[in-house]
């Protein structure tokens, strides 16, 4: 069962994200919050799988709650909820390690389906604008100086991680990179933790920033 904690500052939109979560057999909606700051409170008391988070709220915004979550609290994956497609307010919260960025607008199914795989370890990011942020996340940064990022990723990473980061890149699954790489869905993962330690990254959303960053996407 997936736990989840709703933040949201309007009481309608949890109501029907619940009515559509709750019907699904393998979720649960364990919490609510209406602010920020309700949101760390309850990550503390019900210790949710996911939290879908919105961008603005009162007291503390969703991006401070995110930062917050994921440094105290990294079990717990985050899932950005927002109306704008382009928000620099969501690519800094990207930056602090939520696992996913999703319009408001997006269809129960895409919804559920962002849920369970967050829940597994993967990224969830709105395909009408994945490679959009990633683009603009890159440019709102410090030159990255790309030859000597990719120098360094390279002498930190051995050669399966490093097929790994790419087809992360991607946008692939971690059933479909094991399938690509005929590799157990356990050894994937366990490549991907070792990427994360090695290159002190908080989550798989940093994984595909950082790849891009460095030429080495696919």
């Amino acid at each position: 069962m997936i736990r989840l904690l709703l933040a949201d500052d309007q009481p309608l939109l949890r109501l029907g994200y619940r009515m559509v979560l709750d019907a699904e057999p393998d979720l649960e909606v364990v919490a609510e919050a209406g602010t920020g700051r309700e949101a760390l409170a309850q990550v503390s008391a019900s210790a949710p799988d996911v939290v879908l988070m919105d961008v603005r709220m009162p007291e503390m915004d969703g991006i401070a709650a995110t930062a917050q979550i994921t440094r105290t609290s990294p079990q717990t994956r985050v899932i950005i909820l927002t109306t704008f497609q382009l928000d620099e307010y969501v690519f800094a919260g990207l930056r602090s390690g939520a696992a996913g960025f999703l319009l408001k607008d997006v269809e129960p199914p895409a919804l559920i389906a962002a849920i369970r795989a967050v829940a597994q370890g993967d990224a969830a990011l709105s395909p009408q604008v994945t490679r959009t942020m990633l683009d603009a996340v890159a440019d709102a940064l410090p030159d990255p100086q790309t030859e000597a990022e990719r120098r360094r990723i390279t002498e930190v990473l051995t050669a399966r991680e490093l097929e790994v980061l790419g087809l992360v890149a991607t946008g692939l699954t971690n059933p479909e990179i094991a399938a690509q790489l005929f590799l157990s869905e356990g050894t994937v993962k366990v490549h991907i933790g070792r990427i994360l330690a090695k290159l002190e990254l908080r989550g798989r959303v940093q994984m595909v920033i950082l790849a891009y960053r460095a030429g080495l996407a696919g």
